[in-house]
Parts: C-alpha cells; sequence; structure tokens
C-alpha cells in the first residue's frame, strides 16, 4: 500500500508500505476513504514531539470502509462505512468504564517514556509517535484499528463523507472542549485558534447555550470563517489588544468561559512571545502565549478548558491568576467515543456542520504538498484531506 511516512523533522515522504492484517481478535482493518491532517501532527514535523521513527506512517482523523474483522469483533461488520476515533480506548479499563476514554491503560503499549514525562501513561493514539502506542497512522490506504467495537463507529447513512469525517477527531474535540468549560445558556465564550477544533468548540459552543463567541485568531480567512460558519464575534490579535478588546466587550468582566484550542505552538506578539520562542528552540519551555492570555482574560470564578496539545513543561505560568481569581482549569485529550452518538445527531439536525473545514481535498501521493499548504497557512488551507 502507499502511504504518507515521517522520515525526520519537516520531511515526510509518500512511500510503499506493507499492507496491515488482523493480529488480534479484536482487530478490524479499514480501507481508509478520507484522511486528514491536523494541528497537532504539526509538534510531529517540527520535532517537538520526541519519539518518531523514520517510516512512521502519520495522520489520525480519517473514515473509511471495514474490508476485515477479528473473531471478536461483535458491533461493526464488513462493508460499513464508519470513522475512528483517534485516541484508542479498550473499553474494559476502569477509565473507559468512567467514559474518560483518553485515559486508557491498555492501548499505549510502550508506557515507559510517557510515564517518565507525565507520571502516568495516556491512551495511545493513531499515528502519533512511539510515546503513544507507536500505532502506524491513517494517511494509508489501509489501516489496522485495535479493539474495533470501542473505536469504530458505523456513519448514519443521512450524513456524507465531508461531515463525517471530522467526528473522528476536530468534533469531539471541540466539543469536549465546549463541555469541560461547562458553559451554561447565556454564557460569553472565548475561544483561542480558528483551526478546525477552534471551529469545532464554537459551533459547540453554541450549541450548549452560549450568547456570545469571540474567536481570537491573526489570519482574516479563518476568522471570516468562524463568523460565518460559526456565529462568532472575529477578534485579529495582531490587530487590537485581545485583553483589553475582551474586558471591553464584555463590560469588565471577562469571558465566562474560556478555550484554549491552539496549544504548544501558540503564535503572539510582544516580549512574553519572542521569550518562549527563544527557550522553545532548547526544548526548555513550550509556547503558552494563548493559555497565559485566556487565564489572564477569564471572568473571575470562570472556567478556562484547555484542548491545545501540550507535551512537556512551559515557564511564566501565571499560577497566581488561577489563585487569586478562582479559576477552574480542565483539559484532557479527547475522550471521542464518549460524544460520537451525539455529535451525530447534531450534525444530522442541521445543528452543527463541520463540512466547511475541508478545504483542500487532495490525492494521498500529494501528501507533503497537502502538509506545506496547512502548515504554513497557504491558499486559505484549514484542512488538507487525503483520498487514498
Amino acid at each position: 500500500m502507499r502511504a504518507i511516512v515521517w522520515n525526520g523533522v519537516n520531511d515526510l515522504r509518500v512511500e510503499t508500505m506493507p499492507d496491515p492484517e488482523i493480529v488480534r481478535p479484536h482487530d478490524a482493518i479499514v480501507r481508509v476513504t478520507l484522511s486528514s491532517v491536523c494541528g497537532s501532527d504539526l509538534h510531529l514535523l517540527g520535532g517537538y514531539i520526541p519519539a518518531m521513527k523514520p517510516g512512521d506512517i502519520i495522520g489520525h482523523e480519517f473514515m473509511g470502509e471495514v474490508v476485515d474483522t477479528g473473531s471478536e469483533v461483535e458491533r461493526i461488520h464488513k462493508g460499513d462505512r464508519v470513522i475512528v476515533v483517534s485516541i484508542l480506548g479498550c473499553g474494559q479499563c476502569e477509565h473507559c468504564r468512567r467514559t474518560d476514554f483518553s485515559c486508557c491503560d491498555n492501548t499505549n503499549p510502550k508506557p515507559l517514556m510517557a510515564e517518565a514525562v507525565w507520571g502516568h501513561s495516556p491512551a495511545g493514539i493513531i499515528g502519533y509517535s512511539h510515546a503513544l502506542g507507536g500505532w502506524a497512522g491513517s494517511h494509508a490506504n489501509f489501516i489496522r484499528v485495535p479493539f474495533a467495537d470501542v473505536n469504530v463507529f458505523k456513519v448514519p447513512e443521512e450524513i456524507p463523507d465531508e461531515k463525517a469525517l471530522f467526528v473522528s477527531d476536530a468534533c469531539p474535540t471541540g466539543f469536549m472542549g465546549a463541555d469541560l468549560a461547562g458553559i451554561q445558556p447565556g454564557d460569553i465564550v472565548a475561544v483561542w485558534g480558528c483551526g478546525g477544533v477552534g471551529q469545532m468548540a464554537m459551533q459547540s459552543a453554541r450549541v450548549l447555550g452560549a450568547e456570545r463567541v469571540f474567536a481570537i485568531d491573526r489570519f482574516p480567512e479563518r476568522l471570516r470563517m468562524a463568523a460565518e460558519h460559526c456565529g462568532a464575534e472575529p477578534l485579529n490579535y495582531e490587530e487590537v489588544d485581545i485583553p483589553e478588546a475582551l474586558t471591553e466587550l464584555t463590560g469588565g468582566r471577562g469571558p465566562d468561559r474560556c478555550i484554549d484550542c491552539v496549544g504548544m505552538e501558540a503564535h503572539g506578539t510582544g516580549v512574553g512571545y519572542l521569550y518562549d520562542l527563544v527557550k522553545q528552540q532548547a526544548l526548555l519551555t513550550e509556547r503558552i502565549v494563548a493559555l497565559r492570555e485566556a487565564i489572564l482574560c477569564c471572568r473571575k470564578g470562570g472556567t478556562v478548558s484547555v484542548m491545545g496539545v501540550y507535551g512537556a513543561f512551559v515557564d511564566k505560568f501565571p499560577m497566581g491568576a488561577v489563585v487569586n481569581k478562582a479559576l477552574t482549569i480542565r483539559s484532557g485529550q479527547q475522550h471521542g467515543q464518549r460524544y460520537v452518538e451525539r455529535l451525530f445527531g447534531h450534525i444530522a439536525r442541521g445543528e452543527m456542520d463541520p463540512s466547511h473545514l475541508l478545504t483542500h481535498p487532495l490525492p494521498l501521493e500529494q501528501g507533503p504538498r497537502g502538509y506545506d499548504l496547512f502548515k504554513n497557512k497557504k491558499e486559505g488551507c484549514v484542512r488538507a484531506v487525503f483520498r487514498p
């Protein structure tokens, strides 16, 4: 089969790889029909996730057709059109039983590095380094999915592929960001980042009853998209001071809920951003300008939800603001299995629509070009999506 593989920092190639096979009785083989890039992939390309090996297949947001199943798979069948949740659950451990699937004890068979850095290992993630399981990714003709009855979901007939695809990752990640924020009807919500996850967090905030949603970014085309498709009020941080703007727009209170959908490579302005940038090059910290702003802008007693990916340590964390403003901070990799059926319902009823994220459909052979468009924000690219 053909696949997009990582061969070093900023070195992606399309190569011929062995077809996957059923290894364990709970496995399924999926023929990939659509596979999307994701912002967290850029951390792999940039070398900020150190446990990659040349020849690793990347990609984790995808859908396809089931072509084979192990002997213990009961819920899905050959020929089913499916999405696969990118963060794997086993369905049996105490965390999965609580529906905290991204905390699964059993889907990372290589936990030692994660335990050394984080204290405990989270779940395995498809196509996301040997620190998180070494599972082959989805930018390929075929993929093996473990614990298929837990992680593979049949797509309702009325939902087209371009809407179903993002229920694999961007939709549940954004929805979980809004859910963890504890949004109540009438709340004012601010979202940092207008990529796929950020825009899904904005749509989710509306579904949960937010009265106003602010979208914070620097790319005019993404801000327009957030306004047109998510009902958000755009704020360009290169044109306005975000803390001042949010204070004024909320009558001096600040947003009730702030959601960081940017993560460890946040862009920004000012001395704090330059400090992060210099120290990140030496792998001494991560760039947290978006997270700092979210904490400083959030109203007293409010909630900051962190869905951007962070991997290690951060400097200049405003802990004083967290304590003295009585803030709640909630975070986690997405527990996608918890939300899939609910999201299908919202999409089927027209309450959410992620299809506008698919800006650049491309053949798999153009994988390196797709990532160049995505990483460098060329041609208004929000999501390059490959058709193997």
